[in-house]
């Protein structure tokens, strides 16, 4: 018998490279099948793709020397300031936002509420309509807090009276900031400016802050980056689930809020004020990721992403290779468990700096250690596996502090290297909050989203062409 008359004797194995709608037939019929998981890359200009295999040796040399920084990495709170006195190139005129650089005509509705809200809170209007002429009118500057070493979630707002963490890398001496966390809901940073929202941030300026100074004064520090580690170990991912990582920082902090505070009243407002914020600790997350990728920029030849970032409006990203410049494309909208009353209609597009932690390989990238969080879209446990075990074809490495216990212990993939974001056309992974998009709102849901392409394949085209 010949090979041909066995091939057709056999029983037929198939293997399919098409899209998967092919595979109909074979379903219906109960006819087993693989489906390879394969997608044509990214388009990017052919010169910059020429010249990136041109460079191979390079880049890779210069991905390593990143890598080591940001894995040598150690983020510890350190202290408190006002913002004014402590961030660099902070103005009185000056409210920095999150993601790329953004004008008052383009700015999203959330971000416009956050900036409304400041200059009430900041005494420089009485009524929205007061803060919304001056806001137009040029009177303020708007800056992105990625250019002055700060940090914040959603609208990302931080003007010149509100108080902000100090996080230092001791590895390489460098300083992140990052604002205080007002908890969930109807707050500055998704776009609410009302009375209760400027009364919160004003008993944050006046009471919460010089506790935590006080406190954090006695302790000298606290390390950040071994709280992050065990809240990966209790189900956080640090990005949009921080109740274990919050727990443990209470548990580190409390002890000096009792010996320091100026009455047990206050230590007990602000104890409870943590206690019932179990998100609390996600500005100083993304303060430390931020310290962390931080000592990476400027790394000539380097692919790997030290900034992604949204505004609400655009999605942008920075390279370590590429200097401070930013590749920007459209905000997409985040598919979401929605409050009662709300739907994605009332979603603006994917906005904070809070981005910063999948940057540095949590968030979204460890969702495998937190699978509670996909059922913000109704997914599965294996879900959030998946969605990190896409993570690492697209990363340089595995970090060699942050864990996931569900992958026996496997480092979190960390480096986001755009050469494989091109090649295989896998958009990094991120885990968010909805802001509505009028504002006044505030919070509208939760949920995730895969960045868009556009800012990858520009900075890719920025790097090499």
């Amino acid at each position: 018998m010949t090979g041909s008359q066995k091939l057709f004797e056999s029983k037929l194995e198939i293997i399919n490279i098409g899209l998967p709608d092919f595979t109909l037939p074979f379903q219906q019929h109960e006819t087993k099948f693989v489906q390879v998981d394969f997608r044509p890359g990214l388009q990017a200009n052919a010169g910059a793709c020429a010249k990136a295999l041109l460079q191979t040796s390079l880049t890779e040399n210069a991905n390593q020397e990143v890598m080591e920084k940001i894995l040598a990495a150690r983020p510890a709170w350190t202290g408190m300031g006002i913002a004014r006195d402590l961030i660099p190139g902070m103005r009185e005129n000056t409210i920095l936002h999150a993601g790329p650089p953004i004008s008052w005509d383009r700015m999203c509705g959330p971000m416009r509420g956050g900036i409304i809200g400041a200059i009430i809170y900041e005494g420089k209007a009485n009524t929205p309509d007061e803060a919304e002429e001056l806001a137009a009118g040029g009177v303020f500057e708007f800056r992105p807090c990625h250019e002055h070493n700060a940090v914040g979630p959603m609208a990302g707002i931080v003007s010149p009276s509100m108080p902000v963490f100090v996080v230092k890398n001791e590895t390489h001496g460098n300083v992140a900031y990052a604002t205080q966390n007002e908890g969930l809901g109807k707050v500055l940073r998704y776009g609410a400016y009302s009375d209760e929202v400027i009364a919160r941030l004003k008993w944050m300026e006046q009471t919460l802050y010089p506790t935590l100074k006080g406190a954090i004064e006695k302790a000298g520090r606290i390390d950040l980056k071994n709280i992050i580690a065990q809240a990966l170990h209790m189900g956080d991912e640090v990005h949009n689930r921080n109740r274990a990582a919050t727990s443990l920082f209470y548990r580190a902090l409390a002890p000096w809020v009792v010996e320091t505070a100026k009455s047990r009243e206050v230590a007990v407002e602000v104890l409870n004020f943590i206690n019932g914020n179990d998100h609390f600790f996600l500005n100083l997350s993304m303060a430390a990721s931020k310290a962390t990728l931080q000592a990476a920029q400027g790394i000539e030849n380097s692919s790997i992403v030290v900034t992604m970032a949204r505004n609400g409006t655009d999605f942008g990203v920075q390279l370590a290779g590429t200097g401070g410049r930013w590749f920007t494309g459209p905000a997409p909208v985040p598919d979401a468990l929605f409050f009662k009353g709300y739907t994605k209609d009332d979603a603006n597009p994917d906005i904070g700096d809070s981005a910063i932690t999948e940057t540095a390989g949590l968030g979204g990238f460890a969702i495998a250690a937190s699978p509670a969080i996909v059922q913000f879209v109704g997914g599965q446990a294996a879900d959030a596996v998946n969605y990190t075990l896409q993570m690492y074809e697209i990363t340089a490495a595995e970090n060699n502090v942050y864990q996931i216990p569900g992958l026996d212990f496997r480092g979190t993939p960390t480096g986001i290297d755009v050469r494989k974001v091109i090649e295989k056309n896998i958009l990094p992974f991120i885990d968010t909050g909805v802001a509505h998009k009028n504002p006044g709102i505030g919070q509208v849901g939760a949920g995730v989203l895969s960045a868009p392409a556009e800012p990858f394949v520009r900075a890719f085209e920025g790097l090499f062409g």
